[in-house]
């Protein structure tokens, strides 16, 4: 419960920053999809800083180390230290030519270009966030990550609204307020794990070679994250072909799919974090047992959330923008996004399960051969759209833009539901 609670506290106020966005007008709430589409992926390309660090951590933990849990996590925050400034200083320097790609109006690459080139200095932060809270989860405390998660997005919320509206400083100032509340939240995650560290005895500098060895271990599940968000990049891509219109609403089911996907991974980060432990400590039936229970609760979860959605589905659109056309196709986006709820559950915890198992080389294996399967679905999408004329409405457009991205996810639902059935994954020992 704790790690559902701080997996849904970030798209709870993500949601809520679109919804101020939204209400500059369409061009903004565009822009920020685009931005919004780069920054994550600057971001989610190193989510092994958290993935990989919870399965090393509980498996030190499970094989009775707890200093070498803890050293493993202080390696994985120096990494995230280094990638981070790194990722900044590139993202800020391509932040025009990167919004440019999409194909998007010269209005919406505006926007995207001032809140990329803002956005880019709270990287650092981010990816300490994600290195420090895998350590956390890895140890089994998944109720300071929730602390930390509720008072930064609050703050985030709050600046939001203050920068501007407060100050007029438009889609800026949602980027200074972002950057803001994730830097603080970085600090005291770092504070906590050097209570960690102090308590165990553990000396806080870097270690070169351990740190390189991280970033190594670390580089299937960067492949596999890397495919991953080729795949929502090349829809949001194929999303600003359609038009603004269909970009705008796409970024609004996009935001509340994340929630959905946040919410669900929480069942995933369990699966995570159990199956090292089990794993690292020898239990390869435990880890059998929680993986069918897991899967049960993740098929049930997400059948209740995506009942919500559908009766939903025509409240939340005037909730993130005024115009009527916008609201229409969010509507439509939203009722396939509720339909694959089901399968995203599914596909989250086996997910999880494996990143737990250290499955990694399988994971990027399998994620780059769904991608390449998933390019003639969205490629037809965008083949169609110039054929269709006038028939093919906003809705129409944004409806089977997420037909296709749902067979996305049933391709990766395939492929992992034959994985998990082997009993190759299943390695033990520390």
């Amino acid at each position: 419960m704790p790690a559902f609670l701080t997996l849904i506290a970030e798209p709870l106020f993500l949601l809520a920053d679109t919804a101020i966005v939204g209400h500059l007008g369409t061009s903004a709430l565009a822009g920020l999809g685009v931005a919004s589409s780069v920054l994550l992926t600057a971001a989610g390309v190193f989510v092994f800083l958290a993935y990989g660090t919870t399965a090393i951590v509980a498996r030190q933990l499970g094989a009775g180390s707890r200093e070498g849990a803890i050293g493993a996590g202080i390696d994985g925050t120096w990494l995230a230290i280094a990638l981070g400034l790194l990722s900044a200083v590139v993202v800020a320097l391509l932040a025009t030519p990167l919004c440019r790609a999409f194909g998007a109006s010269p209005a919406v690459v505006d926007e995207a270009v001032t809140y990329l080139r803002i956005s880019a200095a709270g990287l650092p932060g981010m990816l300490v966030i994600l290195a420090t809270t895998g350590v956390l989860r890895g140890l089994q405390d998944t109720r300071t990550p929730l602390v930390a998660s509720v008072g930064g997005f609050t703050a985030n919320i709050a600046l939001n609204y203050l920068f501007v509206y407060g100050f007029g400083m438009g889609i800026a100032g949602s980027a200074w307020g972002t950057v803001i509340a994730q830097t603080g939240m970085a600090a005291a995650l770092v504070t906590v794990l050097i209570r960690y560290a102090v308590r165990t005895r553990l000396r806080l500098h870097p270690h070169p070679g351990r740190v390189l060895g991280a970033a190594r271990h670390g580089i299937p599940l960067l492949i596999r994250t890397l495919a991953l968000r080729a795949a929502l990049l090349t829809t949001v891509w194929v999303a600003a072909g359609l038009g603004d219109v269909p970009l705008a609403a796409h970024q609004v089911a996009a935001t509340v799919w994340s929630f959905l996907a946040f919410a669900l991974d929480a069942l995933a980060i369990a699966a995570q974090a159990l199956t090292g432990k089990a794993l690292g400590a020898g239990d390869v039936e435990g880890v059998r047992s929680a993986t069918r229970l897991m899967i049960r609760w993740g098929i049930g979860l997400g059948v209740l959330l995506g009942a919500v959605v559908l009766v939903l589905h025509r409240v939340l659109p005037p909730l993130f923008t005024p115009d009527a056309s916008v609201q229409g196709a969010i509507a439509a986006a939203l009722v396939v996004v509720a339909l694959s709820q089901p399968i995203s559950g599914y596909v989250f915890v086996i997910d999880g399960v494996l990143i737990g198992a250290d499955d990694g080389r399988w994971l990027a294996l399998a994620g780059v051969a769904v991608y390449c399967l998933y390019l003639p679905l969205i490629v037809a999408v965008h083949l169609r759209a110039p054929t269709a004329g006038a028939m093919w409405s906003a809705p129409v457009a944004v409806t089977w833009l997420w037909v296709a991205f749902t067979g996305f996810m049933v391709l990766r639902g395939i492929a992992l539901g034959l994985r998990v059935r082997t009993t190759r994954w299943m390695v033990t020992g520390a």
